[in-house]
């Protein structure tokens, strides 16, 4: 009997100064697409400590996070289920260290740039978006509502 299982991953909001540290990925066509620094969580991995990663191994920032978005469930249109962890951060220090391959440049985007980058659907998915307005409102829980034992 197979189960059905959703795909797990982490993404984090930075803002400093009022724009968002924000990734650009490389796709199989020819435009690049946008998303927040995010990924699959790894086998026994905490699902902060993924967030940690992928931050680093992504942007080449350290970043500490400090609130938790919550959980964001979406379905592609080709049918996979994402269950995506949100957090919210700040920049703490840049680490110079090589970026993941998939990543073509980082950038710090503005609202203004982003709802742009949106309408032309240049964003991975619209928990992008979401997740950013999320964050400009507040709308934060404790870190201390995820239990992992």
């Amino acid at each position: 009997m197979s189960r059905w299982q959703p795909f797990v991953s982490v993404a984090t909001v930075v803002e400093r100064a009022g724009c968002y540290l924000m990734v650009e990925e490389a796709t199989q066509g020819a435009t690049t697409l946008f998303n927040q620094p995010a990924g699959h969580l790894e086998p026994d991995e905490r699902i902060r400590d993924a967030a940690l990663r992928e931050l680093r191994e992504e942007t080449a920032w350290q970043v500490g996070i400090t609130d938790y978005l919550g959980i964001y469930i979406y379905r592609t249109p080709d049918g996979k289920t994402f269950h995506s962890h949100g957090f919210h951060g700040m920049a703490l220090a840049y680490l110079g260290n090589a970026l993941d391959t998939s990543i073509v440049a980082v950038h710090w985007l503005s609202l203004e740039e982003l709802e742009a980058l949106d309408r032309e659907g240049r964003l991975r998915s619209p928990l992008v978006m979401r997740r950013v307005r999320d964050a400009m409102a507040e709308r934060f829980y404790p870190m201390d509502v995820i239990h992992e034992l």
